[in-house]
């Protein structure tokens, strides 16, 4: 959430980053409201003030005066209440604004290609998709998963799910050990509230999975929790950064992404992240981020999947991002570049909504942390790209060296 005091003091630049987004947020109508709350609140300074005047007097009139001004008054709150309301409403539709840094640009046709590592392996055969590989070998199983849910769901059986199963794992461990991140196991549906505080709500309703009887919502990502890990939280001195790695299922709609990648396992209503999570203070927060990509991306190279980086221009941030780089490897069988990761600096903009502030010093006053996020890495795309990279002429897969450990085996057959 973006500070009232910053857009009615900025309000050009607001208006500017909102069209920089492609974003129709409604500024006009919290300036307007925004106006008339400071006219009302000033009424209803005056009104306390007048009472407190009235009430040394004595007096029968006095009296009446007192009881009339002290209508008014509660008339005066009960406006004021409702226009927070109004106004809080508004300023959760808003996004955040893009860094400076940010190349301007209308769609993801406008990202920038920041760097790329290794090379798309070369086959003497024609690769196939993870989804013929699958059905092949038996560890994928399409017509089950859509006898047990419906479209878009799969089944992952034997070699397959352990497969999964090695590659959370070793990204687990792997972030642990090397990189300094907690594990967090957070549960997989959380309040409202924390939909709010991540920014999925009220903006992206229609795409979360809701239970209506006890108002949870299942977490499209494993962000949502660890935004809300520490609300209405004050960090002590000497605490930040704090980094924290989670494993959850997702679950979303994909109303977004209707009639798109209906094929294979590439995009479904569950499915498997373990994302990486850093709170931290503002002044570091920019070098965080830029360490945060550099520990998804030493995944890939661990998992030797050729990849690319991409900046991303200000119409394809997400809602709560100021700055994000986007990973993708190659699937040799899809022919195409899958995202794997996307590392966001959302600076304060989370943190404001759920209330989570730090002390530089013992004696400072509390300041808003900044939350960046991003996948470290996100399955099932992670898997076709393991799938078809490593498929051999046979319809056999290799299984990364790094993973043997964790699978058991060096061959899916």
């Amino acid at each position: 959430m973006l500070d009232l005091k910053f857009i009615r003091e900025n309000g050009e630049v607001v208006r500017q980053a909102l069209s920089s987004r492609q974003d129709s947020a409604p500024l006009d109508e919290i300036l307007e409201l925004d106006s008339e709350r400071r006219q009302k609140l000033a009424e209803l300074e005056d009104l306390r003030h007048t009472r407190k005047e009235i009430a040394r007097r004595k007096g029968a009139e006095a009296t009446d005066k007192g009881r009339d001004l002290r209508g008014k008054t509660r008339t005066l709150e009960e406006e004021l209440r409702k226009l927070d309301k109004g106004l809080e409403g508004l300023l959760l539709q808003v996004p955040n604004i893009p860094q400076p840094s940010v190349p301007a640009g209308r769609d993801e046709k406008d990202n920038i290609l920041v760097r790329s590592w290794g090379e798309p392996r070369g086959f003497d055969f024609e690769p196939a998709p993870h989804w013929k590989l699958g059905e092949s070998l038996g560890i994928i199983d399409f017509e089950r998963g859509v006898k047990l849910s419906g479209s878009r769901f799969y089944v992952l059986k034997g070699s397959g799910a352990r497969l999964q199963r090695a590659l959370i794992s070793f990204m687990l461990d792997f972030h642990t050990a090397e990189h300094g991140y907690q594990e967090v196991y957070p549960p997989f549906m959380v309040k409202r509230e924390c939909m709010v505080g991540s920014g999925n709500l009220p903006k992206f309703a229609d795409n979360l999975y809701h239970d209506e009887e006890d108002d949870f919502w299942f977490v499209p990502t494993a962000e949502v929790p660890l935004t809300n890990l520490h609300r209405d939280e004050i960090i002590p001195p000497g605490v930040l950064p704090l980094y924290y790695v989670a494993h959850t299922a997702c679950f979303r709609r994909e109303k977004m992404s209707a009639g798109k990648d209906t094929r294979g396992i590439k995009r479904g209503h569950q499915f498997d992240k373990v994302e990486l999570y850093k709170l931290t203070g503002p002044a570091t927060s920019s070098e965080e981020l830029e360490k945060l990509v550099r520990d998804a991306e030493q995944v890939c190279q661990k998992l030797e999947l050729p990849y690319r980086v991409l900046e991303l221009c200000t119409a394809d941030l997400g809602f709560a991002a100021q700055k994000t780089y986007d990973i993708e490897v190659w699937a040799p069988g899809c022919r195409e570049w899958l995202e794997i990761s996307s590392c966001s600096n959302c600076g304060d903009f989370q943190a404001r909504r759920t209330n989570i502030r730090y002390r530089p010093t013992p004696d400072s006053r509390p300041q808003f942390v900044h939350t960046l996020n991003g996948s470290g890495l996100a399955l099932p795309r992670v898997v076709i790209a393991v799938m078809e990279t490593y498929q051999r002429s046979d319809g056999s897969i290799t299984i990364p060296e790094v993973l043997q450990p964790y699978v058991g085996e060096k061959v899916i057959r």
